[in-house]
């Protein structure tokens, strides 16, 4: 199955940034700063994690922060680089709950819009990616049936 550039452009390009946003998740490697910010984030964002009441767990900062960005890389990894739709696609929905997380743990802890609108912009544009990727298989779905039938509309054999 063939795909449309716009596809391959924005899962190369989601798969980087969801890359780069795990490696600070998980390390000063690329910014000190952003990363020691990220780190005193996460002890909020772990206090309103949506299971720990149902489950009677409290989850450690430190796991979670570890957890969401090393779930970032690898999603951002098989965005990148694996040519399997089924994993893209699988990636990109395991993305979009992690957006809607991020989207649920700014506005749980109180943080202004402009904390939240990163993870709604991401959100917006990992949906969109699934559905040009809809878009493109439907099309080639009807083509490749075009293709199959004579001019009086029967099937080849």
């Amino acid at each position: 199955m063939g795909s449309s550039i716009v596809l391959k452009s924005l899962s190369i390009l989601l798969g980087i940034f969801f890359i780069f946003v795990g490696i600070t998740k998980l390390t000063p490697f690329i910014s000190k700063e952003l990363h020691k910010d990220l780190r005193k984030e996460y002890v909020r964002y772990a206090k309103v994690f949506p299971l720990t009441t149902m489950l009677d767990f409290k989850v450690p900062s430190k796991w979670y922060r570890r957890s969401v960005g090393g779930l970032e890389i690898l999603f951002g990894l098989a965005l990148a680089i694996i040519p399997s739709h089924k994993v893209k696609n699988i990636a990109n929905v395991g993305l979009v709950l992690l957006m809607i997380l991020a989207a649920y743990s700014h506005l749980m802890v109180g943080d202004p819009f402009d904390r939240c609108a990163p993870a709604l912009v991401f959100f917006f544009m990992l949906s969109g990616r699934l559905v040009v990727w809809y878009q493109t298989s439907r099309r080639e779905e009807l083509e490749k049936a075009a293709a199959t039938q004579n001019g009086n509309g029967l099937k080849k054999d």
